[in-house]
């Protein structure tokens, strides 16, 4: 499924975050650095999806309901623009019906808010590992 793209950023596995929620975000990156990824945080989906570093990303953490564009928007965009990484969904309004679509959207994973870093880590460790087994 994705390749490796990160070369550009020393061979980092590269993640892009879009959460209008500055606590949330900020935590995310501080998190998802100091675990050797490489990390871009958005305050607005579209800001996210005018940045050319949106292409080249290996995975994307989609807040569910953002003000300007929802997650599902965001990953559709993203794929028809040939965009082919693993995306998370985080949502404070997590259930099973909103699991199930964003399943069927094309998430790999929806994690519910407040996080659990050690569920966002494992799935971002195993995204890593596959992708690196695939090359």
């Amino acid at each position: 499924m994705p390749s490796v793209r990160s070369t550009q950023h020393d061979g980092r596995y590269t993640i892009l975050v879009s959460d209008d929620d500055p606590g949330v975000r900020r935590g995310l990156q501080l998190l998802l650095r100091s675990r050797g990824y490489a990390v871009w945080g958005y305050t607005t989906g579209h800001a996210l999806l005018a940045d050319p570093r949106a292409k080249e990303a290996d995975c994307v953490i989609l807040d569910y309901r953002m003000p300007d564009i929802d997650g599902f928007a965001m990953l559709r965009h993203l794929r028809e623009i040939g965009w082919s990484g693993r995306a998370i969904m985080i949502s404070g309004f997590h259930d099973t019906l909103l699991a199930s679509r964003a399943a069927e959207a094309g998430f790999d994973h929806v994690l519910a808010k407040p996080l659990i870093g050690r569920a966002l880590l494992d799935a971002l460790d195993r995204h890593r590992a596959e992708t690196l087994r695939k090359h």
